[in-house]
């Protein structure tokens, strides 16, 4: 039987070469499958805002929102390392309310540790939250919550100074003190870069083979996002057409009288 994981395994696995599997959850049903499975770590991640409550972007997801399906995933009782994101605009305004809201995701949520997007703008404030001795995870690169900024969902760091501010922003993670860090949507000779310079693990998505680790959301990798399907994704199962078939032969059979059948009822 799995140990529950915790920071310290991650810097092993780091130090030894032991990729990390990471993947998204929201939910109780879920978490279980997966943590059952041995999974590394589990993000409860402010994509939910998109694959489950169908928002265009994270932008409107609240802290309220992070803390429920924070709370979900964590009745599930998993061995995983559970990480909550930190929703736009609960860390940006001040250090005060990031350290709040940081709290509360492990208070009232149940999380171990937060993650935050930013690189040298947010140092200060992955510092405030450490000192708390709540671990963070600092997110670079492709950074949903700046897609804005970024012009929309496209690739960071091709060229050379984009590359050197994005070390520059990996440093400035670890030097913050982050244990670990992910790296979206940038070229791959960038993320061997970093994953070799920096001492903390970097947990790549669209970032290439050379990160010590992955993730990739839940619902993309079974098929049952139909909003986007970016390339970096591979698709593990197509579950989308077995549910609707489920539910065609519910329909039908409730329509023509089969179901429910007396074994269905009480007596």
């Amino acid at each position: 039987m799995q140990k529950p994981r915790t920071i310290l395994d991650f810097q092993r696995m780091k130090a030894e070469g032991e990729k990390i599997a990471v993947l998204t959850s929201y939910d109780f049903p879920m978490t279980g499958i997966m943590d059952a499975c041995g999974i590394d770590m589990i993000l409860v991640g402010d994509s939910v805002g998109v694959v489950v409550a169908g928002y265009d972007n994270t932008l409107p997801v609240t802290m309220e929102d992070m803390i429920y399906h924070t709370r979900a995933v964590m009745r599930a009782r998993p061995k995983a390392f559970v990480v909550a994101d930190l929703p736009f605009l609960s860390y940006q305004t001040d250090l005060k309310s990031a350290r709040l809201n940081a709290g509360l995701l492990v208070k009232d949520g149940g999380a171990a540790a937060v993650k935050i997007e930013g690189g040298v703008n947010v140092e200060e404030t992955i510092t405030a939250i450490t000192d708390m001795d709540i671990p963070v995870v600092g997110h670079i690169g492709l950074t949903p919550q700046s897609l804005h900024r970024m012009g929309g969902f496209k690739v960071q760091g091709k060229g050379e100074e984009q590359a050197e501010k994005l070390m520059a922003d990996a440093l400035a993670v670890e030097r913050a003190g982050a244990f670990a860090v992910v790296l979206e949507g940038i070229p791959m000779s960038l993320a061997a870069r970093i994953t070799a310079e920096l001492s903390i693990p970097t947990i790549g998505i669209g970032a290439g083979p050379h990160c010590d680790g992955q993730v990739l959301v839940i619902h993309d990798i079974l098929g049952l996002c139909s909003k986007y399907s970016p390339k970096f994704v591979k698709r593990y199962a197509e579950l989308a057409p077995l549910i609707g078939e489920a539910c065609s032969n519910y329909i039908a059979e409730v329509k023509g009288g089969i179901f429910p059948e007396e074994r269905h009822g009480f007596k």
